[in-house]
């Protein structure tokens, strides 16, 4: 019984996001309402893979200063692929040493 109460809740989760378009099809006036429909993705995204940072290694210590690296790597403006090599490369090298 546990079983398909879940698959019904699953389905129903599932289906809702994909029904929404087809009820509001009207083109949003809303500034307010569209920037929050621009930066849903990027918030899902972020908020699915940042607690994931902390678990990815042994020591959560290395992760956080992983993380810290690849914040200011961004910050300064470097790319996808810096900011990644960096946090990936000083993590790397913090578990060659300790």
């Amino acid at each position: 019984m546990y079983l398909i109460i879940s698959l019904i809740i699953l389905a129903v989760v599932t289906y809702i996001p994909r029904v929404i378009p087809l009820i509001i099809n009207k083109q949003i006036e809303s500034n307010y309402i569209k920037s929050v429909l621009y930066y849903m993705p990027y918030c899902v995204l972020g908020s699915m893979t940042f607690p994931a940072v902390f678990y990815s290694t042994e020591n959560i210590l290395f992760s956080i200063i992983g993380t810290i690296v690849g914040i200011c790597l961004a910050y300064k403006g470097k790319n996808l692929i810096q900011v990644a090599m960096g946090s990936v490369i000083i993590i790397y090298i913090m578990n060659l040493i300790f």
